[in-house]
């Protein structure tokens, strides 16, 4: 896949803001606080997801305006299309390709692929669980229809149990109760295929985490990835029907794919506890490297790498060695000045100011 502009309108601090990227590398410059990774947070939108840096909406909009506009240019697989999307300050976005509706805004993966590297990857290892099941399910929301879709039924599912366990309270009466069991049969039924394809995906990563590992730490070290669901021996059917007055008493669910988590160890040890920091960043590294992988034999058409000012978290060596392991593929890199590692070459250099763009060759 190749971006061939990105344009904003009102996204930020950036009024109206049209880029385009080389085929090969493009480096976005310029000081701190000044909008480049907001140029890498709307083109990622346009994939379907959240914002990686975790932002509502309505902080997406420049203050004082009711929408942004994001636009981009996309050739992939020999076709050209115009993605768009319509943020909102308050209610929907919205968006269209070629002129097109897309419902829902996660189908957008179909026709955008990106992977983002960021600062934030570092937590990867060494944060709460809820941060290596989102990765997960980020991996198989931009590659897999089925799975958007299962992962949808799963959280609304989730949520109306939530809801009744909370408004039921220790002691409910029938209709309470028969309802919890409609729930029970919808939250198990995508539990189940949420946990098999969370599954399935550490298998298929495994190689390439150790492999990039391997070139990133610049040491033959194991790396394991282990799926933890203790619900899995009993099955999650099971384990909702005999945990059910646990529930009722706290007023949540408090088994299922929402509290698994995926364990990585390096040498035998939890990275989370053991790693170095050093180590937990070569971790990070190699899951989106991973990632780009999987997703690019996903599509037969790699992704567009956005690296967000990754480098100035990286001692020189494994600097050097990220860039010796960066994909053939369109990568677009923020980095502020003098933060580049030696060696990277780049097509074109836009200059971010004031959330104003100048392209340099």
């Amino acid at each position: 896949m190749i971006v061939a502009w990105l344009s904003v309108e009102d996204f930020r601090n950036h009024r109206s803001t049209r880029v385009h990227f080389d085929a090969a590398r493009t480096l976005v410059q310029g000081p701190n606080g000044h909008g480049k990774t907001n140029l890498l947070e709307a083109l990622d939108l346009l994939s379907g997801t959240r914002s990686f840096r975790g932002a509502a909406s309505e902080v997406l909009v420049r203050s004082g305006c009711g929408r942004a506009i994001v636009r981009a240019e996309i050739e992939r697989r020999g076709r050209t299309h115009v993605v768009e999307m319509e943020i909102a300050a308050g209610g929907r976005s919205r968006a269209q390709v070629n002129r097109n509706p897309v419902r829902p805004l996660r189908n957008l993966a179909d026709v955008v692929s990106t992977v983002v590297f960021c600062p934030t990857d570092l937590a990867l290892p060494s944060g709460s669980p809820s941060v290596r099941r989102e990765f997960l399910d980020e991996v198989l929301g931009r590659t897999d229809a089925q799975f958007r879709a299962v992962r949808a039924d799963f959280e609304r599912s989730l949520r109306q149990r939530n809801n009744l366990l909370k408004q039921t309270g220790r002691s409910p009466d029938h209709e309470a109760l028969a309802t919890l069991d409609v729930w029970d049969t919808q939250f198990a039924a995508a539990g189940e295929i949420v946990a098999e394809r969370r599954i399935a995906l550490c298998a298929a990563l495994a190689p390439d985490i150790q492999s990039a590992y391997t070139r990133l730490a610049g040491v033959e070290t194991p790396v394991h990835l282990s799926y933890s669901a203790p619900w899995r021996e009993s099955g999650l059917a099971e384990m909702l029907s005999s945990g059910r007055r646990d529930d009722l008493r706290r007023g949540a669910t408090l088994v299922g794919p929402h509290r698994d988590d995926l364990e990585i160890s390096v040498d035998g040890l939890p990275a989370r506890t053991h790693a170095s920091q050093g180590e937990q960043r070569s971790i990070a590294l190699a899951l989106r490297l991973a990632q780009h992988s999987y997703t690019a034999a996903a599509f037969d058409d790699p992704p567009v790498v956005l690296l967000d000012d990754v480098f100035s978290e990286l001692d020189d060596g494994r600097a050097r060695r990220l860039v010796d392991c960066l994909p053939s593929a369109q990568t677009i890199l923020t980095s502020a000045m003098g933060n580049v590692p030696d060696g990277i070459e780049f097509g074109s250099c836009v200059h971010i100011r004031d959330g104003a763009a100048t392209t340099a060759p």
